[in-house]
Formats: structure tokens, C-alpha cells, sequence
């Protein structure tokens, strides 16, 4: 199963059994069909028989493993070799022919009716096995159109074929066979190509993982023989063989394999880790999280692969331009045989030569063949960015996008508070001031707490212990250090200790404008001085956004339950151009909803989780961060593995690059058809020059469509790091 054609023969034979298609999935990348319980129950003998009935063959798939088709020539090489054969066979039929006409030029004008010498025997035996070795695929698939009457391209040709040998032109018949079968099997490799292209995410996963035992033995076993809590050992340059955390060691970690991220990423004690990347240079200690089959990396492997079976409009549009097309260019060639002859005067052989040129011109392998094998290179090339796409509707969309809304936090922003501001005050010194403030916050399990003693401890101060902590509710806490009292807390805290001046408020005024939340630390005698906290921006979301306006992306509407303070801040920071602040997860639904109304395509980047909703509503769902995040996977038509917003406009470049190559394919393979057409009428084309033009055709629109799998925009290659060892 290679093609969009194939998944169509398919159904017309699977439905009548099951009833509908709603139990029909179709993973073209891996060649699987899937056919869920429920409804009218089918024996798996009856599923095989249906599909033997299109000219394939069904094995039986299990969870992780990839069934081998039965050894022999015709099943393993059958296309190559049938294709190769079909050629030779032609080739010796034709200089045979020479010899027994005396020259080539003598051959090639000796056949077709109403001429004195009839091909020989032998002649006709070699470009008859000819015929059959190109045939071969594309019979069985042509009896079924006909006794379905719904006829294909490979009724067509088929027609085309046993027409030309019907009225002598052997040649002819037996070079379009050839032509056509070598045509299949470029289609063949271009899937194939593409499918390599994704199966090399396959080859990210090491076939063993070293597992630390509690006496300190090492062992190397298979990933998916490692349970959950096991601890491992990943030297430098190896890659992880399953997501985890770190426990002991500190290294940099190359995650391009998997996020696309440019740049390695330091990895200390408590950061995650996934399956698939490679280590820097320090050996780490990892505890498993998941198990093999359930890693962030299986999971893209999965879900790229189920996105083949979600069809783009293109490619739906092509399926219905086909089911017309074919039927139509029947009646047009049954016509161009019959109404010349019959009222005009003109000759029957001419005319009905004439036809089959046609039908072997009207036959669509570049049409059909042009936007499937794009969809499939435009979304592997987009899983190797770190860019996850549901499926080649969701590939064509951002390339149309008019408007994108952006939640705040986690998206726009780290979505951690970091501290921003140190302020001393009194004669106290900013080291003083936030050793005080990171020991009152010690004990403390609050974001604010945390984040101070996370930056106390960045900027190496040593906390010491405090005595007599209490908390008070809602407001902060008071504590002795050094035998003297100390409070920390709120603006609200700080009024009521007495020590708020007016050009204190004033900069506490500033800065909560500025979405600041303000920490205060003072003792019984006076405000030894405040910190600033925020969520800070994500280092590349003004450039981003920047971009994205210069893509013409207008407007891009921040949504958010934050105060409008706080939002307006981040706003002014990212360049965004509206701020919908203050809102409950309704609220951000009903702001989709107006955007849709006005714009029609709009993007909703968010979380995954939160901003559920939202996604949902709009034209397309993105979700950042994807990485180790099931949920974020789940929920999105398009996942970001990392936290890059240059992501965002990459994938609209890469959208409109895809959306340009189908149509410029659809384009070229239409306008080639319109011209041999026109040639026909007129008298001027022959049928293996109309095959070899097809087949030109389709070599082209398929290797523009694999174009796709080289990236544009150099800044987003993945990084190098140390080789993986061996």
C-alpha cells in the first residue's frame, strides 16, 4: 500500500463488508490497515480475501513488530524486476524486428492496420511477454474497475495497451506497458523515500540501555525489558534509551533529534531527559520514567505515522477531480473514435489510434502522484524540526493563517517566576538583603519562596538557618535571624508594618505596572529593601512575533486570565498586538469565536492543557512544549516538541513552500495533459511519446514534491554534538 489510489480500492472493497468506513484507518507510511471492533463482526480471513481481490496482499500486524512479505522474486523485487523485464523484453522485440525488416527505420514504420507486412511471430511473442511483465501489477487492479464500473488510470492503460496490439502497433503497446510500469515504480520509490525519511526517528532509539543494579553491576538490556524507576547509565556521546530524570552527573544534551533545539541543553539533577537524544560530554545518571513503548519518542513515531491517514484538502480535491476526470475522458476518447469516421469522412484506424493516444495522455500518475508525495515530505521534514503535524490538512493551514492568539503564560512566558529586581535599601547590600530574604523563604512552599532561594542559590549565597519561623496567612512570614526579627511579605504586609513611604510607593507603583510582583523584607526598625518577581519572556518570542507579523500575520491577540497589568507588560515586551486580559477559559472560546468570524483561519497557540478549549475552536490548535507532555500531544493539530517560538514562523514558511510545490505540481501535470491533448486532435502525438511524457511528468512533480525534506532556514538545522558511540 503506497498510494492514495490503492487506499480508494481499498475501501470499495472493505466497506460493502463492514458497513461503513468509520472503523477503516489507513497508516500509508508503515503500510498498515487497521479495522476496529465493533459493528458488524469479519473474520480476518474475509479482510485478507477483500484485499487480495485488489491485487495486494494482507499479513498480519502486531504491536511492534513488521511482518515479512513470503520470499520470492515476484514478492520481494516484484516491481523492479517485472519493470526491468518489461524493458528488455521490448528492446529485443524491437531489434529483432530491425533484422527481420533490415533496419531500425524499417521497424518502426512496418506496423499498425492496413499495412502489407505483419509483425513476426516472434516479434510479437517478445513484446507480448513485454506487455505482460509491465502489466502484470496493473491487470488485476483494471479488472476491478471494470467490474465495478468505476474505471482508473489503470483501466486506461490497460484499454490503451490491448487497443495498440489489437490493431498491430506492437511497439507502441509494448513501450507504453514498459513506460507505465516504470512510472509505478517511481511512485514506489518516492513513498518509499519519504517513508525512510520518518523511519530514521526508528533508528534514534539504542538497541540497548545500561542498567544500574543496587550493588553497583552494570548490565546492558533491551530498552522495553527496562521497568519504570530503574536507574541508568548513559556515558558521553551515547544517546538515552528511555525518557527519565536526572539523578546524579551534569552534562549538556543534544535534543535536535527530537525538539529540533539548536543549541545542547545542560541537564543537572531533576531534569528531564528523553529517549532518542544524545549526551554530551559528562556521564549521567538517569531514573526511567516510561516505559519503551511509551516514550516521547514512540509517541512522535506513532502519531507521524497516523498522520498519513488525515488527507489534505489538495488531496481530497484530486481524488474528486479524478472520479470525474477518468469517466469523462472515457466518453471523450469513445467519442473522438466514433464521431470523425461516422460524419465527417475521416478514417477509422486513424481515429481509433487517436483514442487510445488519448487515453494513454488522460491517464493521471502525475496528478494523483503530485500532492501525497509532498504531504509526506512536508510532514517528515517538519518531524525532523521538532514540528509534530497531525496530518496533511493540518500541514496546508498555517500557510493560510490570517490571525494567531497566544496564551500568556507557559507560551509567551517561562511560565516560572524568576526574581528580577534586588532593591537595598537602609545600607544594606543586595547580597544581604537576599541572604535575609532566601532564609526567611527556606521553609517556605510558595512559587515567590522558591523562586528567591532558586536565585540565591544561582548567585552562590550560602543560607543560613533562621529561628522562630511563623507564617502569617495571606500576607508572609516573620523569623529571627541572628537573634534579631525580620518579617517578608506583601505590599499589604509592608503597609501595615508602618514603613511604606511615598517614594517607595512610587516604585512599587512602577513596577507593578510593569507586572512585577513585589517582595518586601524589613525589620523592627526600617524596610531593609524589596525583590522583584516575574515571569519573565521567552528569549525569542519578540523575534518571533516580529517575524510572524512580516509573514503577514495580523492581527496576534494575547488571551489570558492574568491581571492587565501583568499582561499589558508582557504585551509591550513581545510586540503582540491586542491583550485579552483577566479571562476565565469561556471567556478565551468566545474571543476565538470572534477572531474566526472576522478572520476565518486562526491559530490558538497555548499549553495543550488549560487552553484546550481555545485550541479547539480555532482553525488550528498549537501546542508548545510538547515534549514529554502526552496531554500537549494529544490535544493539538500541530505540537512543538520545544519551547521555541521560532518554531512558529518556520512552520508557516514551510506551509506556504508546501502549498506552493502542490500547486505548481497540479499545475505542470494538468498543462502537460492540455498540450498532448491538443496534439492529439490534431494528429500529432503517438502513444510512447505520450507515456514518456507522463512519465517525465510524474518523475518531475515527484522529485519537486521531495524537495520538501531539505529545510529552508539554516538557523533551524539541528546542532551537532559528540558522535553517538558505537
Amino acid at each position: 500500500m503506497d498510494c492514495a489510489e490503492e487506499v480508494s480500492m481499498l475501501k470499495k472493497e472493505l466497506i460493502p463488508l463492514l458497513g461503513d468506513d468509520s472503523r477503516l484507518s489507513f497508516d500509508v507510511m508503515n503500510e498498515i490497515l487497521s479495522v476496529a471492533q465493533g459493528g458488524t463482526e469479519v473474520t480476518q480471513e474475509a479482510i485478507q480475501q477483500a484485499v487480495a481481490r485488489t491485487g495486494m496482499q494482507a499479513l498480519v500486524w502486531k504491536e511492534g513488530t513488521r511482518p515479512e512479505a513470503p520470499e520470492g522474486v515476484i514478492q520481494r523485487w516484484g516491481r523492479t524486476w517485472l519493470a526491468g523485464l518489461s524493458a528488455m523484453m521490448t528492446a529485443a522485440g524491437f531489434v529483432t524486428h530491425a533484422i527481420h525488416a533490415g533496419s531500425f527505420r524499417q521497424a518502426l514504420g512496418s506496423e499498425g492496420m492496413g499495412l502489407a507486412s505483419p509483425t513476426p511471430l516472434i516479434v510479437r511473442v517478445l513484446y507480448g511477454m513485454g506487455i505482460l511483465a509491465g502489466a502484470w501489477f496493473v491487470l488485476p487492479r483494471a479488472f476491478l474497475a471494470l467490474r465495478r464500473l468505476q474505471p482508473d488510470m489503470n483501466l486506461l492503460m490497460v484499454i490503451s495497451v490491448l487497443g495498440a496490439a489489437w490493431i498491430g502497433d506492437w511497439l507502441e503497446a509494448a513501450t507504453v506497458a514498459c513506460l507505465f510500469s516504470i512510472s509505478l515504480l517511481l511512485e514506489k520509490w518516492s513513498v518509499g523515500h519519504a517513508r525512510r525519511a520518518v523511519e530514521t526517528l526508528l533508528d534514534l532509539t539504542p538497541p540497548l540501555a545500561r542498567l544500574l543494579h543496587p550493588d553497583g553491576q552494570q548490565q546492558e538490556v533491551p530498552p522495553d525489558q527496562v521497568p519504570v524507576g530503574s536507574t541508568l547509565l548513559v556515558k558521553p556521546g551515547e544517546r538515552f534509551a528511555l525518557d527519565g530524570v536526572v539523578v546524579q552527573g551534569s552534562s549538556f544534551v543534544n535534543q535536535a533529534p527530537m525538539t529540533g533545539e539548536s543549541v545542547p541543553v545542560a541537564k543537572e539533577p531533576g531534569d528531564p531527559v528523553f529517549a532518542g537524544t544524545i549526551n554530551g560530554d559528562g556521564a549521567l545518571e538517569m531514573r526511567s520514567t516510561k516505559t519503551a513503548g511509551t516514550t516521547t519518542l514512540a509517541h512522535l513515531i506513532r502519531m507521524v505515522s497516523e498522520a498519513q491517514s488525515r488527507r489534505s484538502h489538495s488531496e481530497q480535491w484530486v481524488e474528486r477531480f479524478a472520479q470525474i476526470y477518468t469517466p469523462l475522458v472515457l466518453m471523450l476518447a469513445l467519442a473522438l473514435f466514433m464521431v470523425p469516421p461516422m460524419f465527417l469522412g475521416g478514417d477509422w484506424a486513424d481515429w481509433f489510434y487517436r483514442a487510445l493516444v488519448l487515453l494513454v495522455i488522460a491517464c493521471p500518475c502525475a496528478l494523483v502522484i503530485s500532492t501525497p508525495v509532498s504531504i509526506v515530505a512536508g510532514i517528515a521534514a517538519a518531524a525532523r524540526q521538532g514540528v509534530l503535524i497531525k496530518g496533511g490538512a493540518y500541514l496546508e493551514l498555517p500557510g493560510r493563517l490570517r490571525a494567531m492568539a497566544f496564551d500568556k503564560t507557559g507560551t509567551l512566558t517561562k511560565g516560572q517566576l524568576q526574581v528580577v529586581e534586588v532593591v537595598p535599601l537602609n545600607g544594606h547590600s543586595a547580597n544581604e538583603l537576599l541572604e535575609r530574604a532566601a532564609g526567611l523563604e527556606a521553609h517556605s512552599e510558595h512559587p515567590l519562596g522558591k523562586a528567591i532561594a532558586a536565585h540565591a542559590h544561582q548567585q552562590g549565597i550560602e543560607v543560613r538557618p533562621v529561628q522562630d519561623y511563623q507564617v502569617v496567612p495571606g500576607k508572609g512570614a516573620t523569623a529571627k535571624f541572628e537573634g534579631r526579627s525580620f518579617w517578608i511579605g506583601s505590599r499589604r504586609f509592608l503597609e501595615e508594618q508602618g514603613q511604606g513611604t511615598d517614594e517607595i510607593r512610587s516604585q512599587l507603583d512602577t513596577l507593578s505596572l510593569r507586572g512585577v510582583t513585589i517582595v518586601a523584607v524589613g525589620n523592627e526598625h526600617h524596610l531593609c529593601g524589596y525583590l522583584g518577581l516575574a515571569d519573565t519572556v521567552r528569549p525569542r518570542a519578540a523575534e518571533a512575533i516580529k517575524e510572524l507579523h512580516q509573514l503577514g500575520i495580523a492581527p496576534v491577540v494575547m488571551l489570558t486570565g492574568d491581571s492587565s497589568a501583568t499582561a499589558n507588560a508582557i504585551a509591550h515586551a513581545t510586540g503582540v498586538d491586542e491583550v485579552k486580559a483577566e479571562l476565565l477559559p469561556a471567556d478565551k472560546v468566545a474571543q476565538i469565536e470572534s477572531l474566526v468570524s472576522q478572520h476565518v483561519a486562526v491559530a490558538m497557540v497555548g499549553d495543550g492543557v488549560n487552553d484546550a478549549p481555545a485550541m479547539a475552536r480555532a482553525s488550528l490548535g498549537i501546542a508548545m512544549g510538547a515534549a514529554g507532555s502526552d496531554t500537549a500531544l494529544e490535544t493539538a493539530d500541530i505540537a512543538l516538541m520545544s519551547d521555541d517560538l521560532s518554531r512558529l514562523p518556520w512552520l508557516i514558511r514551510h506551509s506556504r513552500r508546501t502549498l506552493a510545490i502542490i500547486q505548481a505540481n497540479i499545475t505542470f501535470a494538468l498543462v502537460v495533459k492540455f498540450i498532448f491533448v491538443a496534439l492529439t486532435l490534431f494528429g500529432f502525438a503517438s502513444m510512447w511519446a505520450a507515456i514518456a511524457a507522463d512519465m517525465g511528468a510524474s518523475l518531475l512533480v515527484i522529485l519537486n514534491g521531495l524537495r520538501l525534506l531539505q529545510p529552508r532556514d539554516g538557523r533551524n538545522l539541528p546542532c551537532t554534538l559528540n558522535r553517538p558511540a558505537s
